[in-house]
């Protein structure tokens, strides 16, 4: 029961409750189905992993400190409500996962759920999407003014009209409510596009053509209609790293490097440009932002109120979440990130992962988490482990050029790479998480540490103008 509620919610929470219930949206479905799910998963709080887990205490840390950042900046205790009541919903993600999400199959189950959200943003924006003579979606501006084309973007919600770099006018597909911007979509589905493999099943080519290549074409698909810039990066990113394990780091960044040029001879971007002055409007925006982190360095300016100071975002999520919530609010954040990716290190390293025994996997650890049925081995950690590995990828080398630190993504990624390590430990072939004890120093070093690349950066960068 608990699962299926937590599918349903993520399910409204992307595609918004209006899309999913209609008219019954105005009731707040969204908050019936959170409060339910909360006084169904009550009972299997104890002994879940969510106790076990240091990223549980880094989120509780994080909502506190973007709290605090409300009230120091508007000095009023409703704004710190508001931020919490935003900021809530995302991180609920990570929990509902912990609790509910504990076989193998119900991991496939999520990713089906992932895949639906993005096929129905696809679907819904390619119909929308102008076909024929301007099937390519590119039509020359001065055919629409200003006004138009804001009448346009609101009456085709999951298109984005605008003009690219050469003032020709493009279609940009984008979702509803946590994933309305054309980037977000493009890092969401970045995002989901190595999870699809988690139904690859070796020697069964209909199979996997059916239920993987074909998915992930029509992903790939969806990515270019998002014609972010960031995503194109993300994807040569992930393909570097997946094919780094089999033909070696120097050949896999030639490979990385031959599909970048690919995309581009076929106008993946829009004709938006990938660089160098494109990039030095982002370095002077990331060092005001460090110039307003030492004027606030505690708990930051306050949750999305960047654009206040600087006009505009900083298009980068560490700059976005040290500057707005501080050094405070941006330890917390490192809290939840450094334990993930080190599990997710760990279990997609054959060296890390040891054989299982042929005894009965033991559940007395978490109740349920492995059953007779579907015990895990050392190939099933691994390659989870592995598809984990390239999803995060995706969403950090994305997360480079986006605002968007606290997305419900980047929670349930975290929520799945937990699930996994459990598995493994039930079984007995991976060693222990790191004592809390070090993960809290660890992250405070990761925190000082990308703090300080982004220093010297952009020291490097003003330097070499």
């Amino acid at each position: 029961m608990g699962f299926v509620l937590s599918v349903l919610y993520f399910v409204t929470n992307f595609l918004t409750p209006v899309a999913i219930f209609g008219a019954l949206a105005a009731y707040r479905i969204e908050l019936i189905l959170a409060i339910l799910i909360l006084f169904v998963s009550l009972p299997k709080m104890k002994g879940s992993i969510v106790l076990k887990t240091p990223q549980s205490a880094a989120l509780i840390g994080l909502a506190f400190a973007a709290s605090m950042s409300a009230m120091v900046e508007t000095r009023w205790a409703w704004g710190a409500i508001q931020t919490f009541l935003f900021f809530l919903p995302n991180a609920y993600g990570y929990y509902l996962v912990c609790m509910h999400c504990n076989t193998k199959k119900k991991l496939q189950v999520i990713v089906l759920m992932l895949l639906f959200v993005c096929f129905f943003v696809i679907a819904h924006g390619y119909i929308d999407l102008p076909h024929g003579d301007s099937g390519r979606g590119f039509f020359q501006a001065g055919d629409t003014g200003s006004a138009e084309t804001s009448q346009w973007n609101i009456e085709h919600p999951y298109l984005l009209l605008m003009s690219n770099d050469a003032g020709i006018m493009i279609y940009r597909l984008r979702g509803l409510g946590l994933i309305n911007d054309p980037n977000d979509f493009a890092q969401f589905v970045i995002c989901v596009i190595p999870l699809v493999f988690i139904f690859w099943f070796p020697g069964k080519m209909f199979r996997n053509i059916a239920f993987v290549l074909l998915p992930v074409s029509v992903l790939l698909y969806g990515t270019f209609l998002t014609h972010s810039r960031g995503a194109l990066l993300a994807l040569m990113a992930m393909a570097a790293v997946a094919a780094r394990r089999r033909i070696g780091t120097l050949p896999a960044l030639l490979v990385a490097g031959g599909l970048f040029l690919a995309a581009m001879a076929l106008n993946f971007t829009g004709g938006r440009e990938i660089s160098a002055g494109s990039g030095s409007d982002r370095t002077e925006l990331w060092s005001e932002c460090l110039q307003l982190l030492k004027s606030h360095p505690l708990f930051g300016v306050g949750p999305g109120t960047l654009s206040d100071y600087l006009g505009h975002t900083a298009h980068n999520s560490i700059m976005v979440c040290v500057t707005e919530l501080g050094l405070v609010g941006f330890y917390f954040w490192c809290l939840f990130l450094f334990p993930t990716l080190r599990n997710i290190l760990v279990i997609a390293s054959p060296k890390k992962v040891s054989e299982a025994e042929e005894n009965e996997p033991d559940a007395g650890l978490v109740p349920g988490t492995i059953s007779r049925v579907e015990a895990v081995n050392k190939a099933d950690i691994n390659r989870m482990g592995r598809l984990l590995l390239l999803s995060f990828t995706g969403f950090l080398v994305a997360g480079w050029f986006l605002s968007r630190a606290f997305v419900m993504i980047f929670f349930l990624l975290g929520g799945m790479t937990e699930v996994v390590y459990e598995m493994a430990l039930c079984r007995g072939i991976i060693a222990p998480r790191l004592p809390l004890a070090r993960v809290l120093l660890f992250a405070g070093g990761l925190a000082i540490s990308l703090v300080l690349l982004m220093y010297i950066l952009l020291r490097t960068v003003n330097f070499m103008r």
